[in-house]
Order: C-alpha cells, then structure tokens, then sequence
C-alpha cells in the first residue's frame, strides 16, 4: 500500500494544486489525509486535490513523490481510478 502525489501543476484559487492517491484502497487513503489535515472536501472520487504547500509535510509523512503519468498509471492499475465519464 502506497499513498502517492504528484507534482502540484494544477491553477486554482490563486494556488498550485496536486493530487493525492492511495494504489491500494480508498480507506488507506482517507486515513493518511485525515491524519495530515487534508480536508474532507477535498476528496474528488478517487484522489484528494492538495494544495502545493502541504506536499512536503506529505512527503515526510510518507507519501511518494510520482509524475503525473506514474499516478494515473498506478492509480488505474489498484481499479480505484473513476473515469471522466463517470464523474457526472
């Protein structure tokens, strides 16, 4: 089981944002956000979005750094990635 974030690439709300992925379950993943504050609202189906300043507590926490690519890649091979279609 492995909690993984990517690169904070993602313009919003004046901030960069990544995203925070388990490659094993979802309940693992709930688990390490509540534990390092990351917000509930947060949470979008299968990743939480994490604003770039809270990524090195992350990481020292035990969260692996990964590309983008790397993450959807692992994220469809656990079969908790939600497809754009579905996100309705």
């Amino acid at each position: 089981m492995t909690i993984l974030v990517d690169d904070p690439l993602w313009p919003a709300h004046g901030r960069l944002w990544a995203h925070l992925v388990s490659d094993d379950n979802l309940d693992e993943l709930h688990a390490f956000a509540r534990a390092h504050d990351v917000p509930a609202r947060a949470f979008d189906l299968d990743h939480y979005d994490v604003p770039e300043e809270i990524i090195p507590r992350l990481l020292t926490a035990g969260a692996q750094h990964v590309g983008g690519k790397e993450l959807v890649r692992r994220l469809i091979a656990s079969g908790l990635r939600i497809p754009a279609r579905d996100r309705r």
